[in-house]
C-alpha cells in the first residue's frame, strides 16, 4: 500500500521554512509522529478537551506563579503537566515565546524529555492558527492523496478484471496496489490463489487455512482479523450468506479508509466471479450429467459432438468406467480435481453426474487416475471390464456391481472370479437367504439339532451321503433322517439339481 504523505506528521511541520518551529533536541530522533489536529490552550489541565493524536499549543501563562498557584514554575508543576499530556496521548507540545516569557522554561525541556513528548518553539512572529492551518491543509492534501490513489487503484483492478482470468488478475493487481500478500481459499479451505507467489511463509500457510475454514462455517457474510506468530491478516468471505463460495486473506495490519474501499470494490467483483464461475460450473455439471445418459444409450455420436467442441473430445475407446456412489462433501473438489486431470491428460477423462452417483470414463490404460482420485479423497470407486462405447451401458452396470464393495478401488474383473454370489452380496439378498434358513434355524434352537451345519456339509460333498456323513462323525441313516426333515422343513425336494442349488446360495449370502 501506498505511504501516507508526509505532510500530516510533526516532522512535516517542523521542516516548513515559513513556520520556523524549532524542535528542542535531534530532527533525525523524531519519528513521522501523524497530527489528527492542532489545538492551543494554557489551561494547567487541558486534558479534558483534548483527543490522542493532537498536537498542543501554549504560552506558558499556566505556569507563571500567583495567588492561587503559588508553585505553578516547579519542577513537580511541569513534571505533573506533562505526565497528563503523556498519558492523554498528545502528539507534540509547541511553545510560543515571547508572549509571556523569552525562550521555553529550562524545566519544561527537562519534563518533555523525561516523559518522551516532543517539545519545540513557535516564535512570536507565527501565529498558532498558521500553525493549525498548516496542519489541516497537509491533512486534506491527504487525504486528496489518498482518495486519488484509490481511484487509480480501482480502474487498475477494474481493467485487470477484463483479462482472461479476471479473478486472478484482480486480485494479482490488488496485491500490487496495497504492497502485501493476498490469498484466495476455496470452500474446501484450500489455498486456490496466492499473491504474489511463494510469499506467504509455509509454516503460516495450515494456520491461516484453518482461521478461513471457521470463518466459512460460520455460513454469513463476515469478516475478521487475526494474528499468526506475530504476522497480521484481515479474512473477508466471499458469496452470499448461506452460499460462500471462498475466503480472501490479506495480509495487513490494518487498512485505512481508502484502502477498505479498494478491498470492497474486490470483494464485490470476486463474489460476483465465484457466484458466476459456480453457474457456470453447475450448467457444465448438468450438460455433463445430460452426456452420460447420452452414453447410456450405447449411441456415443452426440457425447463425441459436444465434447470435441467443449473438452478436445472424448477418452479413446476401449474405455472403462468407474462409479462412485458416495462422493460425500467432496463433489465441488473431485470436479476441480478431474478438470485438472482432464486439462493435463488432453481429453482422456470424461465425467458427470449419473442416476447413481458420479460416472468416470477414462482409457483402459489410464485406470491409475481413478485410482488416484480414490486415494486422494477416500472413496469407493466400482470400475468395469475395457469396453467400447457401444457397450457403455454394460460397463456401466460393470461398474455399479463393483461398487458395492465399498472400500476402495473395485474391478468387476476380480468380482467376476469370485463367483455369481459374490454380486448378490446386498441386503436384499441376504434377507431372503435368512427367510429361507429361518425354519432350519430355529428348529436347530429349540432342538438343539444342527440341520443347517449338516446342509452344508452334504452340499460341500455335492449331496453323497457317505461322504458327508463321514465328515459329519455321523451315520448315513442319521444324515438320512436329517435331510428328510429339511426338505419337509423347507418344503422342497432335494432331489433336485435347482432346489439344492438355491439351498447352497441361502448359505453362503447368510455366512
Amino acid at each position: 500500500m501506498a505511504e501516507p504523505p508526509e505532510s500530516a506528521t510533526l516532522r512535516a511541520l517542523l521542516l516548513r521554512a515559513d513556520l520556523a518551529l524549532r524542535l528542542q533536541g535531534e530532527l533525525s530522533a523524531l519519528e513521522n509522529v501523524p497530527v489528527r489536529w492542532v489545538h492551543s490552550s494554557d489551561l494547567v489541565d487541558p486534558t479534558p478537551f483534548l483527543s490522542e493524536g493532537l498536537l498542543l499549543l501554549t504560552t506558558g501563562t499556566q505556569f507563571v506563579p500567583d495567588a492561587a498557584q503559588p508553585d505553578a514554575d516547579s519542577r513537580e508543576s511541569y513534571d505533573a503537566y506533562v505526565r497528563r499530556l503523556r498519558a492523554r496521548g498528545v502528539a507534540g507540545l509547541g511553545f510560543g515565546t515571547e508572549v509571556v516569557r523569552d525562550g521555553i522554561p529550562p524545566l519544561l525541556v527537562d519534563a518533555c524529555a523525561a516523559h518522551g513528548i516532543p517539545l519545540f518553539e513557535v516564535p512570536y512572529r507565527t501565529p498558532f492558527i498558521a500553525v493549525a492551518r498548516a496542519n489541516a491543509e497537509a491533512i486534506a492534501a491527504e487525504a486528496y492523496a489518498r482518495r486519488s490513489w484509490a481511484l487509480a487503484a480501482q480502474r487498475a483492478i477494474s481493467l485487470a478484471a477484463l483479462r482472461p482470468d479476471g479473478l486472478g488478475a484482480s486480485l494479482a493487481e490488488l496485491a500490487r496496489q496495497l504492497g502485501t500478500w493476498v490469498g484466495l481459499y476455496d470452500t474446501a479451505g484450500s489455498l486456490a490463489r496466492s499473491f504474489p507467489e511463494g510469499q506467504l511463509e509455509e509454516d503460516l500457510g495450515p494456520e491461516l487455512a484453518r482461521e478461513a475454514v471457521a470463518v466459512l462455517r460460520g455460513g454469513a457474510r463476515a469478516a475478521s482479523s487475526t494474528r499468526i506468530r506475530g504476522r497480521a491478516f484481515t479474512l473477508q468471505t466471499l458469496g452470499r450468506g448461506g452460499h460462500l463460495r471462498g475466503v480472501m486473506a490479506i495480509a495487513s495490519e490494518g487498512l485505512d479508509q481508502a484502502a477498505r474501499g479498494v478491498v470492497t470494490s474486490v470483494i464485490a467483483m470476486a463474489g460476483l466471479a465465484l457466484e458466476q464461475t459456480h453457474d457456470l460450473a453447475r450448467a457444465r455439471g448438468m450438460l455433463r450429467a445430460g452426456l452420460v445418459q447420452s452414453l447410456l444409450s450405447d449411441d456415443p455420436r452426440l457425447a463425441r459432438r459436444v465434447a470435441r467442441e467443449l473438452w478436445g473430445g472424448l477418452p479413446a475407446a476401449p474405455i472403462v468406467v468407474g462409479l462412485v456412489t458416495d462422493v460425500g462433501r467432496n463433489s465441488d473438489a473431485i470436479a476441480a480435481f478431474l478438470d485438472l486431470r482432464a486439462g493435463e491428460r488432453q481429453a482422456r477423462v470424461f465425467f458427470g453426474r449419473g442416476d447413481e452417483g458420479l460416472v468416470i470414463c477414462v482409457e483402459a490404460d489410464d485406470v491409475a487416475l481413478i485410482e488416484e482420485l480414490a486415494a486422494a479423497f477416500g472413496l469407493a470407486v466400482g470400475v468395469s471390464e475395457p469396453a467400447g462405447y457401444d457397450a457403455f451401458a454394460r460397463a456401466y452396470r460393470e461398474a455399479r456391481l463393483a461398487s458395492a464393495e465399498g472400500t476402495g478401488v473395485t474391478r468387476f474383473g476380480a468380482l467376476a472370479r469370485r463367483g455369481v454370489l459374490a454380486a448378490a452380496q446386498d441386503g436384499a439378498a441376504r434377507e431372503v437367504a435368512r427367510a429361507t434358513l429361518a425354519p432350519l434355524e430355529q428348529h436347530d434352537a429349540e432342538h438343539g439339532t444342527s440341520l443347517a451345519e449338516s446342509a452344508r456339509v452334504w452340499l460341500e460333498h455335492d449331496a453323497n451321503g457317505d461322504a458327508a456323513a463321514k465328515a459329519l462323525g455321523i451315520h448315513r441313516h442319521t444324515l438320512r433322517a436329517r435331510i428328510s426333515l429339511i426338505e419337509r422343513l423347507l418344503h422342497r425336494d432335494l432331489r433336485g439339481f435347482a432346489a439344492r442349488a438355491d439351498l447352497w446360495a441361502a448359505l453362503q449370502l447368510s455366512r
